[in-house]
């Protein structure tokens, strides 16, 4: 178990803490993932949805511990990256 890290007020409380060995305050309990966007966001798109969805989709992001325009990217990045089925690929591809 590690020590739990303290409430530091100021930044030189937060330099000073820093500037002693963490090994005892560094475990892998301290972290936690985080999602980080690498490309920069060029276009900008106006949606309209119902409000339910838009409710719905705040408290899943919120679940998440993301804001709700980063979900709504997410799962419009996941959903195109999805293998389409192999039925839609056959008339895609007869078109």
């Amino acid at each position: 178990m590690s020590k739990k890290f303290p409430v530091l007020k100021t930044d030189e409380e937060a330099e000073a803490f820093l500037e002693q060995d963490l090994t005892d305050y560094i475990s892998a309990e301290n972290f936690a993932p985080y999602r980080y966007e690498f490309r920069p966001k060029e276009k900008s798109v106006n949606l309209r949805i119902s409000e339910g969805l838009l409710d719905a989709v705040r408290s899943r992001a919120q679940t998440e511990g993301i804001p709700y325009q980063r979900y709504i990217r997410q799962a419009l990045e996941n959903a195109v990256n999805r293998p389409a089925p192999a039925a839609k690929k056959r008339r895609q591809a007869s078109r």
